[in-house]
Order: C-alpha cells, then sequence, then structure tokens
C-alpha cells in the first residue's frame, strides 16, 4: 500500500459543498440526482476526493453502532493545495473566501520558509494553500518528495 486513490469528505450538505467546490474550481461528477446526489466524485488531478453524506459514512463504518458524528472540533486532519507561486496563494484564498469558505489564517511567510494560510470549507475540513520555491511538480501536477 503506497498510495492513497480517493479520500471521502463526509458532509452535511451535499448539493452546498458540490457548489461550494463547483465554485472554486473542481470539476465534479455527481452519481444519483444533480440537486441531491448520491455521491460526488472530483475529476482532480492526482489522488481523488468525494463528497458523501456524513451520516451515510458513519453508517458505512459500522451499521449497528456508527461512530459519533462529532460536531466542530479539530480533528486532527487538514488537506493541502499546493501552489507554483506565492500569488497564487493569494488568489485561491480571495476565491474560497469569495465561495463562502472561512480564511482562519491569511497568507504569510511560513516557518519552513514558504508562503501559505488556511482556510476552513463549509463543513468545516481545513485545507492548506501553500507555496515554497523548493517545490517540484511532476507531470500531473502532483508534488515531488
Amino acid at each position: 500500500m503506497n498510495r492513497v486513490n480517493l479520500i471521502t469528505l463526509g458532509t452535511k450538505d451535499i448539493s452546498k459543498a458540490h457548489d461550494f467546490y463547483k465554485e472554486i474550481g473542481f470539476e465534479t461528477t455527481v452519481v444519483g440526482d444533480p440537486d441531491s446526489p448520491d455521491i460526488v466524485f472530483f475529476r482532480n488531478e492526482g489522488s481523488k476526493i468525494s463528497l458523501y453524506p456524513i451520516e451515510h459514512l458513519a453508517q458505512d463504518l459500522n451499521k449497528e453502532q456508527p461512530p459519533a458524528i462529532n460536531q466542530g472540533g479539530f480533528q486532527g486532519i487538514t488537506f493541502a493545495y499546493n501552489t507554483k507561486s506565492k500569488d497564487e496563494v493569494d488568489k485561491v484564498l480571495t476565491q474560497v473566501r469569495q465561495a463562502g469558505a472561512s480564511v482562519i489564517k491569511e497568507a504569510a511567510p511560513t516557518d519552513w520558509g514558504g508562503y501559505g494560510g488556511y482556510f476552513q470549507d463549509l463543513d468545516g475540513y481545513y485545507w492548506e494553500v501553500a507555496y515554497g520555491d523548493m517545490w517540484e511538480f511532476d507531470e500531473q501536477n502532483m508534488l515531488k518528495v
């Protein structure tokens, strides 16, 4: 196991979440009714992301005793969008703010020599948007490490 193929975000309102991610530039495929999707898949480069109703995701883990759905609080997970310039960091944070996300850390120089900030999407997931002049990307725009 040396890859992640799909990251699923449990969402409180799949239609709103879908609209948000489309507005900030993700291309998607909807399974089910477009107004109330069963699941949404992102057609992004690299690892894939999907949206799924959070209560269904909890039941998928254990139908008889689904785990409690934590409302609020940091879950210890973040997602990252790595940019190819400082200007792109600023542009993305402006775009997500206009789409309804909360920018929780404005873009600034980082401790590790880069530049970045954080936003929280409509369901409370934290996303880092960051740039490092030392980074290289492969042909699928995945960060080489």
